[in-house]
């Protein structure tokens, strides 16, 4: 959709572009995907994708809008005029630069075949991330991560001293700059203190189909239970374990031959899909959050 009036004749006069992604979500009401395509319309910027949707039961709506300014018409501009309609349509909205890349601290115990899958992603042009860095509480996958030209830090989970232990993860995620921290098979706990501090901005990977299987070897209980199919959930972390808005699961056919080493085997290909989506989704600002759920525009 192209909503530009005055575009010139000549190529060669065309100013460079810049592209942003706006999402939003406000109470539901007339006139909304009009005011936002008006005030793009006014500065000559051309939509390239935009999706909505109006959740009937909780009466919100959310948009996904991806669209090209001319850099003489500034980011700073657009973010003024957002942010004078806000108060208006009580917007909830972020304006994302596609130039930036979200910047992505790593978390990992002793298996990497998530981390590895997310590091080939990244080098192969797949995920459109920056990882700064791989912190782990075993030092196993040093030599994944260096292999790759990243910083691996070990922080050991000592008895009583997930405190300090935290507070250097914390620090580690500041002096990196990282937007995002994602739990590529990371196991251990975070407090509530640290999901507070880093709301919105952690993504795990969960080795059941959430919520079954729980806890301990899941593919053994999920053996011991006959079941038919396992997957894997990709969430956002909160203080309530496991509960998070979910963001996608992968889910595979298994049937009574196949013991828990095959059911692992196949449970680590689920847990990779599932969450290459969640941090590329989320990357690429398409998850918005409507209370415990997600909106997703793939």
């Amino acid at each position: 959709m192209n909503l530009r009036s005055d575009a010139p004749d000549n190529a060669e006069s065309e100013m460079v572009s810049a592209e942003y992604v706006l999402t939003l979500s406000c109470p539901d009401r007339p006139g909304i995907v009009s005011a936002v395509s008006g005030v793009l319309a006014e500065r000559g910027c051309n939509i390239l994708e935009s999706q909505q949707y109006g959740d009937r039961d909780t009466g919100r709506f959310f948009m996904r809008v991806q669209f090209a300014a001319e850099q003489e018409n500034g980011e700073n501009e657009l973010r003024a005029a957002f942010a004078a309609l806000g108060p208006e349509l009580t917007l909830d909205w972020r304006l994302h630069d596609t130039r930036t890349r979200p910047r992505v601290l790593i978390m990992v115990s002793k298996g990497g075949h998530c981390l590895n899958d997310l590091l080939y992603r990244q080098r192969s042009g797949l995920l459109d991330i920056d990882v700064v860095a791989v912190v782990s509480n075993h030092p196993a996958l040093r030599p994944l991560a260096q292999s790759y030209g990243l910083d691996f830090h070990h922080l050991p989970m000592a008895p009583g001293g997930k405190v300090a232990q935290e507070a250097e993860v914390l620090a580690l995620v500041q002096h990196y700059q990282a937007d995002l921290v994602v739990l590529a098979r990371y196991m251990q706990i975070l407090s509530d203190d640290l999901c507070s501090k880093l709301e919105g901005k952690v993504i795990n990977i969960h080795h059941s189909f959430l919520p079954s299987f729980k806890g301990a070897k899941p593919y053994h209980q999920a053996h011991a239970r006959g079941v038919k199919l396992i997957g894997a959930t990709a969430h956002y972390v909160t203080p309530d374990l496991d509960e998070g808005p979910i963001i996608e699961q992968e889910v595979a056919r298994v049937d009574h031959a196949q013991g828990p080493a095959d059911l692992m085997a196949v449970g680590r290909d689920m847990e990779c899909l599932a969450l290459a989506k969640a941090v590329r989704w989320h990357a690429e600002h398409r998850i918005l959050l409507n209370g415990a759920k997600t909106v997703i525009f793939r």
